[in-house]
Protein backbone atom coordinates (compact mmCIF):
# COMPACT_ATOMS: atom_id res chain seq x y z
CA UNK A 1 0.00 0.00 0.00
CA UNK A 2 2.56 2.51 1.17
CA UNK A 3 4.62 1.76 -2.23
CA UNK A 4 1.53 2.19 -4.43
CA UNK A 5 1.33 5.69 -2.69
CA UNK A 6 4.71 6.51 -2.95
CA UNK A 7 4.03 6.01 -6.92
CA UNK A 8 1.38 7.56 -7.50
CA UNK A 9 3.24 10.75 -5.54
CA UNK A 10 6.09 10.90 -7.49
CA UNK A 11 3.99 10.59 -10.73
CA UNK A 12 1.85 13.44 -9.68
CA UNK A 13 4.98 15.19 -8.75
CA UNK A 14 6.37 14.95 -11.95
CA UNK A 15 3.43 15.93 -14.35
CA UNK A 16 2.83 19.01 -12.24
CA UNK A 17 6.48 19.83 -12.82
CA UNK A 18 6.35 19.08 -16.19
CA UNK A 19 2.97 21.47 -16.76
CA UNK A 20 5.03 23.72 -15.47
CA UNK A 21 7.66 24.00 -17.44
CA UNK A 22 5.89 23.69 -20.13
CA UNK A 23 4.19 27.65 -18.95
CA UNK A 24 7.45 29.21 -18.89
CA UNK A 25 7.75 30.98 -22.02
CA UNK A 26 10.24 29.72 -24.31
CA UNK A 27 13.82 31.68 -25.17
CA UNK A 28 13.89 34.08 -27.50
CA UNK A 29 15.75 34.02 -30.88
CA UNK A 30 18.83 36.23 -30.14
CA UNK A 31 19.43 38.62 -33.67
CA UNK A 32 22.35 36.63 -34.74
CA UNK A 33 25.38 39.20 -36.53
CA UNK A 34 28.07 37.84 -38.58
CA UNK A 35 30.98 40.11 -39.03
CA UNK A 36 34.66 40.05 -41.29
CA UNK A 37 37.43 42.13 -40.60
CA UNK A 38 40.34 42.13 -42.49
CA UNK A 39 43.92 43.54 -41.27
CA UNK A 40 46.67 44.14 -44.19
CA UNK A 41 49.12 46.86 -43.45
CA UNK A 42 50.65 48.11 -46.04
CA UNK A 43 47.65 47.04 -48.82
CA UNK A 44 45.33 49.65 -50.15
CA UNK A 45 42.54 49.85 -47.97
CA UNK A 46 44.50 48.55 -45.06
CA UNK A 47 41.21 47.67 -42.86
CA UNK A 48 38.03 46.44 -43.86
CA UNK A 49 35.26 45.62 -41.71
CA UNK A 50 31.53 44.20 -42.63
CA UNK A 51 28.67 43.29 -40.21
CA UNK A 52 25.31 41.59 -41.14
CA UNK A 53 22.66 41.33 -39.50
CA UNK A 54 20.81 37.30 -40.21
CA UNK A 55 16.83 39.50 -39.76
CA UNK A 56 17.94 42.99 -41.10
CA UNK A 57 18.70 44.52 -44.68
CA UNK A 58 20.58 46.83 -42.01
CA UNK A 59 24.62 46.57 -42.13
CA UNK A 60 27.42 48.29 -41.90
CA UNK A 61 31.01 48.64 -43.18
CA UNK A 62 34.01 50.38 -42.60
CA UNK A 63 37.04 50.32 -45.08
CA UNK A 64 40.04 52.60 -44.42
CA UNK A 65 43.66 52.76 -43.60
CA UNK A 66 44.91 52.27 -40.27
CA UNK A 67 45.96 55.74 -39.67
CA UNK A 68 42.50 56.96 -40.58
CA UNK A 69 40.11 57.65 -38.22
CA UNK A 70 37.42 54.89 -37.53
CA UNK A 71 33.43 54.96 -37.61
CA UNK A 72 31.37 52.72 -39.38
CA UNK A 73 28.76 53.37 -42.32
CA UNK A 74 25.19 51.66 -42.71
CA UNK A 75 24.45 49.65 -46.04
CA UNK A 76 22.20 47.33 -47.00
CA UNK A 77 22.34 43.44 -47.78
CA UNK A 78 19.39 41.77 -49.45
CA UNK A 79 17.16 38.71 -48.01
CA UNK A 80 19.13 36.01 -50.33
CA UNK A 81 22.50 37.09 -49.83
CA UNK A 82 22.28 37.11 -46.38
CA UNK A 83 20.74 33.80 -46.20
CA UNK A 84 23.53 32.01 -48.43
CA UNK A 85 26.18 33.76 -45.70
CA UNK A 86 24.12 32.65 -42.63
CA UNK A 87 23.57 29.20 -44.22
CA UNK A 88 28.09 29.02 -44.95
CA UNK A 89 28.22 30.06 -41.43
CA UNK A 90 25.93 27.34 -40.34
CA UNK A 91 28.10 24.84 -41.99
CA UNK A 92 30.98 26.00 -40.19
CA UNK A 93 29.36 25.80 -36.94
CA UNK A 94 28.86 29.55 -36.58
CA UNK A 95 33.32 29.46 -36.28
CA UNK A 96 33.23 27.46 -32.79
CA UNK A 97 36.53 25.75 -32.86
CA UNK A 98 37.28 26.18 -36.53
CA UNK A 99 40.77 26.00 -37.22
CA UNK A 100 40.36 27.26 -41.03
CA UNK A 101 44.14 28.17 -41.74
CA UNK A 102 46.07 26.10 -44.13
CA UNK A 103 49.06 26.48 -41.60
CA UNK A 104 51.31 26.59 -45.17
CA UNK A 105 54.39 28.85 -45.83
CA UNK A 106 52.69 31.38 -47.79
CA UNK A 107 52.38 35.28 -48.81
CA UNK A 108 50.87 36.80 -45.99
CA UNK A 109 47.68 37.90 -47.41
CA UNK A 110 46.17 39.33 -44.10
CA UNK A 111 44.87 38.65 -40.70
CA UNK A 112 41.23 37.47 -41.91
CA UNK A 113 38.51 36.96 -38.93
CA UNK A 114 35.42 35.53 -38.79
CA UNK A 115 33.39 36.79 -35.42
CA UNK A 116 29.66 35.54 -34.38
CA UNK A 117 28.01 37.21 -32.18
CA UNK A 118 24.30 36.10 -30.94
CA UNK A 119 22.91 37.12 -27.69
CA UNK A 120 25.60 35.67 -25.26
CA UNK A 121 27.08 33.39 -27.36
CA UNK A 122 30.37 34.83 -29.37
CA UNK A 123 33.01 33.07 -31.25
CA UNK A 124 35.21 33.66 -33.83
CA UNK A 125 38.01 32.66 -36.23
CA UNK A 126 41.80 34.07 -37.54
CA UNK A 127 43.46 33.18 -40.44
CA UNK A 128 45.73 33.92 -43.34
CA UNK A 129 44.50 32.00 -46.13
CA UNK A 130 42.23 28.63 -46.37
CA UNK A 131 41.23 26.14 -48.55
CA UNK A 132 37.96 25.27 -46.43
CA UNK A 133 35.22 25.70 -49.53
CA UNK A 134 32.60 27.44 -47.25
CA UNK A 135 34.99 29.29 -45.65
CA UNK A 136 36.24 30.14 -49.02
CA UNK A 137 32.95 31.30 -50.32
CA UNK A 138 32.15 33.12 -47.23
CA UNK A 139 35.05 35.24 -47.75
CA UNK A 140 34.78 35.53 -51.31
CA UNK A 141 31.24 37.02 -50.85
CA UNK A 142 32.42 39.41 -47.50
CA UNK A 143 35.09 40.43 -50.19
CA UNK A 144 33.04 41.34 -53.27
CA UNK A 145 30.87 43.16 -50.33
CA UNK A 146 33.84 44.94 -49.82
CA UNK A 147 34.34 46.44 -53.18
CA UNK A 148 30.99 46.51 -54.36
CA UNK A 149 30.90 49.28 -51.63
CA UNK A 150 34.35 50.40 -52.13
CA UNK A 151 33.14 51.36 -56.19
CA UNK A 152 29.77 52.65 -55.03
CA UNK A 153 31.69 55.31 -52.51
CA UNK A 154 33.88 56.37 -55.47
CA UNK A 155 31.39 56.68 -57.88
CA UNK A 156 29.16 59.14 -55.12
CA UNK A 157 32.28 61.06 -54.49
CA UNK A 158 32.76 61.67 -58.53
CA UNK A 159 29.19 62.32 -58.89
CA UNK A 160 29.90 65.28 -56.07
CA UNK A 161 32.70 66.48 -57.04
CA UNK A 162 34.62 65.23 -60.47
CA UNK A 163 31.61 64.94 -62.93
CA UNK A 164 34.30 64.78 -65.43
CA UNK A 165 36.07 62.15 -63.54
CA UNK A 166 33.01 59.96 -63.27
CA UNK A 167 33.66 57.68 -66.31
CA UNK A 168 37.07 56.04 -65.01
CA UNK A 169 34.93 55.58 -61.49
CA UNK A 170 32.09 53.41 -63.87
CA UNK A 171 34.92 51.84 -65.89
CA UNK A 172 36.14 50.29 -62.22
CA UNK A 173 32.73 49.64 -61.45
CA UNK A 174 32.00 47.90 -64.94
CA UNK A 175 35.64 45.84 -64.84
CA UNK A 176 34.65 44.12 -61.33
CA UNK A 177 31.02 43.51 -62.72
CA UNK A 178 32.75 41.79 -65.62
CA UNK A 179 35.12 39.70 -63.21
CA UNK A 180 31.73 38.61 -61.37
CA UNK A 181 32.94 40.07 -57.71
CA UNK A 182 29.90 42.40 -56.90
CA UNK A 183 27.40 39.91 -55.18
CA UNK A 184 24.63 42.84 -55.01
CA UNK A 185 25.39 45.34 -58.21
CA UNK A 186 22.10 46.21 -58.47
CA UNK A 187 22.62 48.41 -55.20
CA UNK A 188 24.43 50.65 -57.72
CA UNK A 189 21.05 50.74 -59.95
CA UNK A 190 19.62 54.15 -58.44
CA UNK A 191 23.09 55.81 -59.09
CA UNK A 192 23.57 54.68 -62.47
CA UNK A 193 19.90 55.45 -63.91
CA UNK A 194 20.58 59.30 -61.90
CA UNK A 195 24.02 59.26 -64.16
CA UNK A 196 22.11 58.43 -66.80
CA UNK A 197 19.13 61.07 -66.75
CA UNK A 198 21.41 63.92 -65.50
CA UNK A 199 22.93 66.29 -68.55
CA UNK A 200 25.67 67.69 -66.70
CA UNK A 201 27.93 64.63 -67.13
CA UNK A 202 29.25 63.98 -69.88
CA UNK A 203 27.89 61.83 -72.97
CA UNK A 204 30.20 59.37 -72.77
CA UNK A 205 29.52 58.35 -69.13
CA UNK A 206 25.99 58.78 -69.56
CA UNK A 207 25.79 56.08 -72.24
CA UNK A 208 27.53 54.06 -69.92
CA UNK A 209 25.71 54.28 -66.89
CA UNK A 210 22.53 53.50 -69.18
CA UNK A 211 24.26 50.14 -70.48
CA UNK A 212 25.52 48.78 -67.10
CA UNK A 213 21.98 49.35 -65.76
CA UNK A 214 20.15 47.58 -68.20
CA UNK A 215 23.04 45.30 -68.07
CA UNK A 216 22.35 44.69 -64.05
CA UNK A 217 18.41 45.05 -64.95
CA UNK A 218 18.67 42.03 -66.99
CA UNK A 219 21.06 40.23 -64.90
CA UNK A 220 18.51 40.37 -61.76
Amino acid sequence: MMRTFSWRFLLTIGAACLMASSALPAPADCAAKMTFRRVFKGSSPEFIEISVHENSDLGSYEIRQLDEDPGATPFQVGAPLRSKMFALAGELKHFQGQDLDVHRKIAYLGEKTFRWDCGSETHETKFNYTMNPAASQLLQIFEGLARQQEDADLISRRMKYDRLGINDALLQFESDLNRSLLPEPIRLLPMLEQIAADAKFVDIARQRSRSLAERIRHQG
